[in-house]
């Protein structure tokens, strides 16, 4: 069974830098299509942050454009979120998300990104 483990999280002052990684275990992520990341907060629909197609394209949230960079480590196995910039409102529980062919999707457990003013 394929897992995906997101790590990275923390608690980091305005303006600061984060990286998520996301591994994928028992698996290649050569397997899925496209690899992303999204955020959910409490009492919202959790949004999608940032995708990577096997192909290496990427797009992001209008919200995160020029400050996140989404990238992959097919040797690793391993999707990166490179954080600059951070603020308050980019608080919330980040999760992995990977995308076979055939749609099926696969979730991170999550891990939380704390932004303090």
């Amino acid at each position: 069974q394929v897992q995906l483990v997101d790590t990275g999280g923390g608690l980091v002052q305005a303006g600061g830098s984060l990286r998520l990684s996301c591994a994928v275990f028992s698996g290649s992520i050569l397997s899925f299509n496209v690899m992303s990341w999204y955020r959910q907060v409490p009492g919202k629909q959790r949004e999608l942050v940032a995708a990577i197609t096997i192909f290496g394209n990427t797009n992001y949230a209008e919200s995160v454009q020029g400050r996140f960079t989404i990238s992959r480590d097919n040797a690793k196995d391993t999707v990166y979120l490179q954080m600059n910039s951070l603020k308050p409102e980019d608080t919330a529980v980040y999760y992995c998300n990977a995308r076979e062919r055939s749609l099926r999707m696969y979730w991170g457990k999550g891990t939380l990104v704390t932004v303090s003013s």
